[in-house]
């Protein structure tokens, strides 16, 4: 069995972006920026932002960080997506969600000019990625894919299980999967809450993608010998043994899965990292405007 470590890939791929935009800078351009929108003070949300904000600092990026209550309104937010989309000095930016229920996320995604929709949540770059165009690749799959592609996994014609269907990681990385390109070419079968027989059907599976947020829910009898497991879940369990009372928990219960694994990733330290840094290379493609001019 091998560790998938997302954390030694991350750092591999900033310290690659870096000396990208320490090129550029000498060439006499400017640093690529981001800017980031956190509404409220969700827990989770508060460590993802503050976490791509150092990434920015590590990969010489200029950032912003621009702050709004739990309770400002939609019009409001829709105003400063409107403001961010002219700002000719920002070349990418995100609104981090979940955002408060009084707003539709849907709005505010489709606020946003696709042309600096680093997240790549936005309909143009979800329906050129279907399609195999060059586009924004939202940062957890395109993470994913570069987990396989570094690794040297085989995908070519595998059985590959997505488990979940969300908008953001599993619906793209089904596709992406499926797409004629290397990693993918694999015959992908995704199944979700409505799916009968899901233990059965990842047992077929050369590849299991577990994106449900559910925690340990592949088990070791839904895996076969020598299969690859990449790990999506992060779900905060209450724990005794952890200073902050809490732990993050994947959708695989890794101690007795593991040993079953050619390859597989742990949570924390395997998909995470690469969604950030995902985040980054989008970022950097913005700003040289190497997908929309």
């Amino acid at each position: 069995m091998e560790l998938i470590d997302g954390k030694a890939v991350a750092d591999q791929i900033k310290a690659e972006i870096a000396r990208e935009v320490e090129t550029i800078l000498a060439n006499g351009g400017r640093a690529p920026h981001l800017a980031a929108i956190l509404v409220g003070h969700d827990g989770g949300s508060e460590t993802y932002v503050a976490h791509k904000v150092k990434a920015c600092e590590q990969c010489g990026f200029k950032s912003t960080l621009i702050r709004y209550e739990a309770d400002v309104t939609e019009e409001e937010l829709l105003r400063k997506v409107d403001e961010l989309n002219r700002d000719q000095d920002v070349d990418g930016f995100i609104v981090q969600l979940p955002l408060p229920r009084h707003i539709s996320e849907q709005k505010v995604i489709e606020a946003i000019d696709y042309r600096k929709d680093v997240d790549g949540f936005h309909p143009i770059n979800v329906g050129r990625m279907s399609i195999g165009l060059p586009c924004f690749v939202s940062a957890t799959p395109a993470g994913i894919m570069e987990l396989l592609s570094r690794y040297h996994i085989e995908t070519k014609g595998k059985r590959c299980v997505v488990l979940g269907r969300s908008n953001i990681v599993g619906k793209p990385v089904a596709s992406l999967m499926m797409q004629k390109s290397n990693p993918g070419n694999a015959t992908v079968t995704v199944c979700h809450s409505a799916t009968p027989d899901i233990k059965e059907i990842c047992r077929e599976a050369d590849i299991i993608i577990a994106a449900l947020g559910s925690p340990e829910f592949v088990t070791a009898d839904m895996v076969k010998e020598g299969a690859t497991v990449i790990d999506v879940g992060t779900t905060r369990v209450p724990s005794t043994l952890t200073k902050s009372g809490f732990k993050l928990t994947g959708d695989v219960k890794f101690d007795e899965v593991a040993p079953r694994c050619a390859y597989i990733t742990p949570v924390p330290g395997g998909v995470g990292p690469m969604t950030i840094v995902s985040l980054m290379k989008n970022t950097l493609l913005a700003g040289q405007k190497a997908i929309y001019r």
